[in-house]
Formats: C-alpha cells, structure tokens, sequence
C-alpha cells in the first residue's frame, strides 16, 4: 500500500506546480483569455472540452509550468476530476488554482492504489504525486477512507489461494485488535449443528478452509445497535451445478461483501461512531468434492426454516440467512448487508450502478441521496412480494432459488427478507465491486462500490 500521508499534504505556501480548473462551459471565454503560448500548447496537445482532457502550459523558465484539465463542473468537483492527472503527472507537488480540491482528495489518493502483491518490485519506481490542500479535516477523512478502500482492494484482488476463509478471519483479527473490539469465530460442530445452511454450502472445503461465521462486536452497549454483514464466499465454483470456465474465472471476487463489511466496520471504530457494532462474515467456499451439498438437499436454517436446495449455485443467500438470523438475535435497529449475489442485478444495472433492496423508504431515500452526494452510483430495486411465490418448494419451507429464469435478483432479496429482524430497517446491496476496464481513479480489478454511499448514511445518523 503507498504512503498516503505523502500523496496529500497541508498547504503551508510550499513550492508547487498550479492545476488550472475549467469545464466545458467555459471553456472558450478561458482559451480566449490565454496568452498564444498557451493556446499554441492546448492545440498540441489536444485540448479539449470534455471531462479528463488536460495540457501542460508553459511558464517562463523551462521548468516553470502549469497544468489545465477540463472538468465537468467547476463548481461542483467529485471525487474523481483530477484523478488522471493523479496517475499521469511527473512526480512532485501540486495545488489547485483559488480552491480547495474537497473531494477530489479521495480520488487524487485512489488514482494512484496499486496491486503489486504477486509482481516483481519496480527498479525505478514512480515518486510520488502530492496534491496540497489547506483543509487538515478534509485531508484526513480522505486519507482514512482512502486507506481502507486500498485494504478492500488489495482483499478482493488476492488469489483465493491467499484470500481463503481463514485469512478472512486473520483480517478480522487483525482489525479487532487494532481498535480494541471482541472477535468471535464459529467454526466446526457448532457451525454443524447452529448454522445449518452456513455448513451445506461449506462442508466441501478442504482441510483449513472449512466455513465460519466471523463476528465483530464493538461499542457501548448502551449506544445504537447496527450490523453490517457481507458474503465471504472465498471462491465459488458453483458446487454441483458447476459453473462454466468463463462463469469462473472472477469468483475470487465473491468476497467481496465480506471485504465492504470489513472496510465499513473499520470506518466505524476508527471515526469512534457513537453505535454498538456487529460485524458478521460468514466465510466458506463453495467447492466439490463427496461432501459437497446436492441440488434437492433440504437444510434446516438457523431461524429454523427448511430451504430446499434448487441450485448449489444460488450459495450466497443461503450463508447470508444464517447470518441475518444471528444478527437479529441482538435486536440491532440498522442492517446492512453487502453481497455479490446476482448476475440478475448486473443484466439490469451493469457494472456500475448497485442493486438497492431495502424494507424501509426512508432509509433508501438515505441512501440513494448520499450515493448521489458521494458519486457512489445506486439505485433501488423493487421487494416485490408477489414474487415470492416462486420461492415455494414441494419438500420445504422455502427454495433457494426460483426456478423461473426472470426477477433472480428480486427473488434474491426476497428469500434474504426473510431472515431480517423484524423491527429492523434492512438495506441490502447487490453489489459487483470489480472495474473490468481501467476508469481515473479506478484501477482495472477490485472497486469499493456503495461504500462511500453507507459510510455517509452513518455519519449523518449517528454524528461521527
């Protein structure tokens, strides 16, 4: 992981180079404005009126010179209008001509995350980029959402031979110890006899990568009772109805829920949120072998529900169960969920707009205006009980997977409905958190995707 306290620094009068803010709206009135030389250098460069588009101006010194890049509205920066230039200027300082970069901050830090874990070490490596801002606060809120983003990343992006359900449990070790919190590990007989769905969709693994239920608890019990729990299927080859080499080739990604709990919960105590924590993770993978669950299976679910199993491929929902029924024996008042849990929510949103199924509107509301205000793009996606039908089975309480070829997301959240606490407001995200081509300040691999979105929703609830 870089240095990120050396990517952004307090702006004390130092010296550093100027980064000039246009949009395209003005564009023209401030080319007008230059002085040849510098229209002369936008021509070569091919400047242009369009997001990202960028030119180095010269100055009166050969190393006297400025940087322009247009971005889509001056007055409103997001998190990512400077982030190519994070990834593409010469080493050295910077500063944001007559304004702070606000949060820009954060993209100027995640622009410049690299994934070097299996690599060669550069002989030359590239110094770093420094962007100064005179607001300490801002700098330290993107610094530390910045640190447990490259965490989130580097998490998902590891080989499933290095990311199994143990080295999930030492990250959650190691986080608990950081802040001082209790880790509970449920593994074993008690998984077995307790976890009942948790243990089918496990049971296949080998030796040391048995399933778990991973859990966090931290706070004053006294304060608000929250949960946050994420799918930590450490690899998924679909069990016994196997999934194509294709269908595969990404699953070390099904972790991804597990590693937006661990980063959200890590958000949590870092920034001391006046709430009661419970973090849970339960953590298998799906394999095969004469142990592996069989499609017809009945399971008997922790809350006591019977589920058949229609497809050992539809695992995700079945260890989130077993967990949501956990987390509601505390009687939390909050509960988020994180899962990479359809292909049915990316053939209705694709890659970057997040599933949304939540049992309350105004806690959607919450959420959709902070990703909005984040530019963490979500959107809602209906609970629609109708089609709950599709989830009856012949033999058992419940399918765990509608047979129909249509809604599987919406099914999906449905059968997670009902394991939720009652009296608790439920969002669950349906999340894909994998950039498969490179964007500024998103990397090609691992993406934190609907966190900025939640961690904002608890800030504003619980005044962190």
């Amino acid at each position: 992981m870089s240095d990120l306290s050396t990517l952004i620094q307090p702006d004390r009068g130092q010296a550093a180079r100027t980064i000039h803010l246009i949009d395209a709206k003005g564009f023209d009135t401030w080319l007008a404005a230059q002085p040849p030389r510098h229209r002369a250098a936008a021509a070569a460069q091919k400047l242009a009126p369009t997001a990202y588009s960028s030119a180095i101006l010269p100055g009166d010194g050969p190393e006297d010179w400025s940087v322009v890049t247009v971005v889509a509205n001056v007055d409103r920066l997001t998190p990512w209008c400077l982030a190519k230039l994070a990834e593409t200027l010469p080493e050295g300082a910077y500063r944001v001509e007559g304004r702070e970069p606000g949060k820009a901050l954060y993209g100027w830090l995640a622009a410049q995350y690299k994934f070097d874990r299996y690599k060669k070490a550069e002989t030359k490596p590239q110094g770093p980029r420094v962007l100064l801002t005179g607001d300490p606060v801002k700098m330290e809120e993107a610094q530390r959402l910045a640190a447990v983003t490259f965490k989130l990343r580097d998490r998902i992006n590891t080989g499933a031979n290095d990311m199994g359900p143990a080295d999930l449990e030492a990250a959650a070790a190691d986080l608990a110890k950081a802040y001082g919190a209790t880790l509970t590990v449920v593994k074993g007989a008690e998984i077995e006899k307790g976890y009942g769905m948790l243990h089918a969709v496990g049971k296949a693994a080998g030796k040391g990568r048995e399933p778990r239920l991973i859990e966090i608890e931290w706070g004053n019990p006294e304060h608000p009772r929250i949960a946050i729990i994420g799918k930590g299927v450490c690899f998924d080859s679909g069990g016994l109805d196997i999934k194509p080499a294709a269908g595969m080739r990404l699953m070390k990604k099904d972790m991804g829920g597990a590693a937006h709990a661990l980063a959200l919960a890590e958000l949590v105590m870092q920034n001391r949120l006046p709430v009661r924590l419970h973090m849970l993770v339960p953590a298998v993978e799906n394999s095969i072998s004469g142990e592996a669950a069989r499609p017809g299976d009945v399971m008997i679910s922790r809350k006591g529900i019977t589920v058949e199993n229609s497809n050992t491929d539809a695992e995700g929902r079945l260890i989130l169960g077993d967990a949501l029924t956990k987390a509601a024996e505390g009687n939390p008042e909050l509960v988020f969920d994180f899962a990479t849990l359809t292909g049915a929510a990316r053939v209705a949103l694709g890659a970057d707009l997040q599933a949304l199924f939540a049992n309350d509107d105004a806690l959607a509301a919450e959420i959709l205006a902070a990703g909005e205000a984040e530019s963490d793009p979500i959107w809602r996606m209906p609970l629609y009980d109708p089609y709950k039908e599709m989830l009856k089975s012949d033999v058992a309480d419940m399918l765990n997977a509608a047979e129909a070829p249509f809604g599987g997301a919406i099914t999906a959240a449905l059968f997670l409905k009902e394991f939720v606490p009652e009296k608790a407001q439920w969002a669950h995200l349906d999340i894909f958190c994998w950039n498969g081509s490179h964007k500024p300040g998103r990397p090609k691999g691992a993406e934190a995707v609907s966190l900025r979105a939640t961690w904002k929703v608890l800030k504003d609830r619980y005044g962190g």
